[in-house]
């Protein structure tokens, strides 16, 4: 009886090890943007990236010496975003857009995506509810 309690014991102890997972931080706003260095880039989408909690935007923008800047720009959830009118199709690589969005902190090429403007001058809202950020999806119409 002694040697079954010591197994039982132990797969239980790895059931609960395999349960066991890293917990992603969710942060706010606040914490990585800064609401006062607004930031529009005009550039041309390289990826998508459909994950949560949070989607992520790469385009690359084209600098006045004709160069090239790799940006990533922060949205809301996919399902957010879906339900807000994105498409697979709408940022696909090589479309041309424009963000409208606010600068991370840490002066790195990322940003919090608000708006992303299309080719036909469609606005879509990126931005995740409740986060703290300048005209927050709270205020805005869906």
């Amino acid at each position: 009886m002694q040697r079954w309690q010591q197994l039982a014991g132990f797969a239980g102890a790895l059931l609960l090890a395999a349960a066991m997972r890293p917990v992603a931080a969710h942060h706010s706003f606040a914490a990585e943007f800064d609401a006062s260095q607004p930031v529009t880039l005009h550039g041309t989408i390289t990826k998508m990236e459909w994950i949560n909690p949070h989607s992520w935007l790469h385009i690359d923008v084209k600098n006045a010496d004709g160069t090239t800047t790799a940006w990533m720009i922060e949205g809301a959830t996919p399902n957010t975003l879906l339900r807000r009118g994105y498409t697979r199709e709408a940022v696909k690589p090589g479309t041309e857009i424009t963000i409208e969005g606010y600068r991370a902190k840490n002066g790195a090429n990322r940003a919090n995506g608000r708006d992303l403007i299309l080719p036909d001058g469609t606005r879509l809202f990126m931005g995740s509810p409740a986060t703290g950020a300048p005209e927050n999806a709270e205020e805005q119409p869906e």
